[in-house]
């Protein structure tokens, strides 16, 4: 008996500690194609009235609105690869392109602003590195070019 505690014991402290791979999101979604989704004011403003209880939803809309609180909640642990790369250009094109939603968005999903920060962050440095990298070529042009 003890022997089974035992092993029901570390298979726990393995689970949370990450041991064992969480279990993913659906992939059935995974081919959506975000470019169109992103570049079409209609499809956009229908997923995001979605998320925020204010139009109907589609069924990966439905999927999506499901799993959105425990994928912040958990980093979204539980998305695969691309999912991630997905999450991360939606959220992109929305903080840069309709704030008011993504504020919307936060407010109801209860972000502590972290996400957004750390992008904008993140975008001002690739910024200040592609200005060097620029300036650094045409310094390079302009060397040729006394040659």
């Amino acid at each position: 008996m003890k022997i089974i505690v035992f092993n029901i014991f570390i298979l726990m402290l393995l689970y949370w500690s990450e041991g064992f791979p969480a279990p993913t999101y659906t992939t059935k979604y995974d081919n959506v194609n975000l470019d169109e989704v992103l570049a079409s004011e209609r499809l956009l403003t229908g997923y995001v009235n979605c998320l925020l209880d204010q139009g109907p939803c589609t069924p990966d809309g439905k999927e999506l609105k499901q799993n959105l609180p425990d994928a912040i909640a958990n980093d979204c642990r539980s998305c695969t690869e691309r999912q991630r790369e997905g999450a991360d250009k939606v959220m992109h094109h929305i903080i840069d392109n309709r704030p008011d939603d993504w504020d919307k968005l936060e407010q109801k999903y209860k972000s502590d602003g972290s996400y957004k920060k750390q992008y904008l962050e993140n975008k001002i440095k690739r910024s200040k590195v592609e200005e060097e990298k620029e300036q650094s070529q045409e310094n390079n042009n302009d060397d040729e070019n006394d040659e």
